[in-house]
């Protein structure tokens, strides 16, 4: 990290502390008519906070050089993040704040994967137990620009095979369901996704049907993508249909429509191959009848085929922190150590994707309000769905892409060796794992009723 980018951290540090201790004051003098005791008792609350503000800031000053001095274990370190959680569920103020700053005193930005995991527990369990109108909770919670999380996903895109297996897996099922049809689908696909993002998964289908399509058989891809806002849609728009207009004898068709929208209005073509892109989409659901809902919906439309992707981080309710911790913290360890080996320790975009990327989904999960939903193959099986074998060009597809990312990147020490693929539940999902933690799977389904 350079020298100017760490004073500006401090300078925006030395910010919130002198905005926190100016809310404490305006919150000294509107208590100055309830009583002294009650006074007091306020003052030393409001100190304890201020001594966790510190320790966060402390740990953000860290020199990285100065990160590689750590003694401590995973297993250590696990304990003082599940004795944190614990303490604040069981509404134990004191004890969790003291808890959060023996956690801030260990975890940092630059050392170790499991101590740049902790550092993004910490502000999640932070702000559990602070007021979302305090300029600390303010400060924790702040989120990345649209510029800078697109850059995170970008780099986070180029340096791991992560979103590359999700995509590609996903795709292949699609162009499998299209061939199936192909004598009564008039070469029409159609493809319904549920969370389009910024469109990165779509330009190697183009392709692949691009490859497919020739002048007396041209191909017709009509796309239709749910996004979080309209200036998102069209930047993917624009990113699509440029990349589109290099292929020859295919019609490429975009629709961009808020989330939120229904399918009800939407005009497929009943000949046409219809595929429900689902990656890294059911688990946004907030709750089991939103997902139930939105499965119901699908399966009214027939499609061909559904694809699914979903990051293997287990779910639980919603308020239990400890549990949270317990079933997230794997995962999320996993992710860090295989960033960890994709890209070098000061590394800057690898601070980018762990800030503006993981460490925001870390942070967005632990002070969320969902319920919790029901695992995503009973509730696929329940209404209405079975699963389908993937086939072996998937396998193959995906166990290529793991050994380009490992010889064709940049960066000279990046190996991959600890990423692998592994077939599951009789051939019919595909999970891309980290040694022995799976990250994501993929499935494929079709309509049974």
């Amino acid at each position: 990290m350079s020298p100017k980018f760490r004073r500006l951290q401090r300078m925006e540090g030395d910010d919130i502390v002198r905005a926190w201790r100016s809310h404490a004051i305006k919150k000294r003098k509107a208590r100055d008519g309830f009583g002294a005791c009650h006074v007091k008792a306020k003052d030393a609350e409001d100190g304890k906070f201020l001594v966790l503000l510190q320790a966060r800031e402390r740990m953000l000053r860290e020199d990285p050089k100065r990160s590689g001095q750590e003694d401590e274990t995973d297993e250590q370190l696990s304990r003082l993040l599940l004795l944190a959680a614990s303490a604040i569920d069981a509404d134990h103020a004191d004890a969790a704040i003291d808890a959060l700053v023996d956690l801030y005193q260990h975890a940092s930005l630059h050392g170790h994967p499991m101590r740049r995991v902790m550092a993004y527990f910490a502000d999640g369990l932070a702000a559990r137990i602070l007021t979302d109108s305090s300029p600390f909770y303010r400060s924790i919670m702040a989120h990345p620009t649209p510029e800078e999380e697109f850059t995170a996903f970008t780099e986070l895109y180029r340096a791991s095979p992560y979103y590359q297996f999700a995509h590609f897996t996903a795709n292949q099922t699609i162009v499998e369901a299209f061939e199936a049809e192909e004598k009564q689908n008039g070469r029409r696909l159609y493809v319904i996704d549920f969370d389009v993002s910024y469109g990165f998964q779509w330009p190697s289908l183009i392709q692949s049907l691009c490859d497919k399509a020739t002048t007396s058989k041209p191909i017709s891809l009509h796309l239709t993508g749910f996004g979080r806002s309209t200036e998102e849609l069209k930047e993917t728009e624009t990113r699509l249909v440029g990349f589109s207009k290099s292929c020859s004898n295919l019609e490429f068709v975009y629709n961009g429509l808020l989330r939120g929208s229904t399918t009800s209005d939407l005009k497929i073509d009943k000949n046409a191959t219809l595929a429900v892109n689902l990656v890294f989409y059911l688990q946004t659901m907030k709750s089991s009848s939103e997902m139930l809902a939105t499965l119901m919906s699908i399966h009214s439309l027939n499609p061909s085929v559904v694809v699914l992707a979903e990051k293997e981080s287990s779910q639980c309710p919603a308020g239990y922190s400890a549990r949270f911790v317990e079933s997230h913290l794997n995962y999320f360890a996993a992710m860090f150590r295989s960033l960890h080996d994709c890209l070098p320790a000061d590394s800057l975009e690898r601070l980018s994707i762990e800030k503006n990327h993981l460490g925001r989904e870390i942070k967005s999960a632990i002070t969320s309000n969902c319920e919790k939903t029901s695992a995503w193959k009973g509730r696929m099986e329940s209404t209405g769905f079975q699963g389908m074998k993937l086939s072996s060009r998937s396998v193959s597809q995906a166990k290529l892409l793991l050994k380009i990312k490992g010889q064709f990147s940049g960066i000279e020490h990046v190996s991959n060796s600890g990423f692998g693929v592994s077939e599951r539940d009789d051939g019919t999902t595909l999970s891309l794992c980290w040694q022995d933690r799976n990250l994501v799977t993929v499935s494929a389904w079709k309509c049974t009723r």
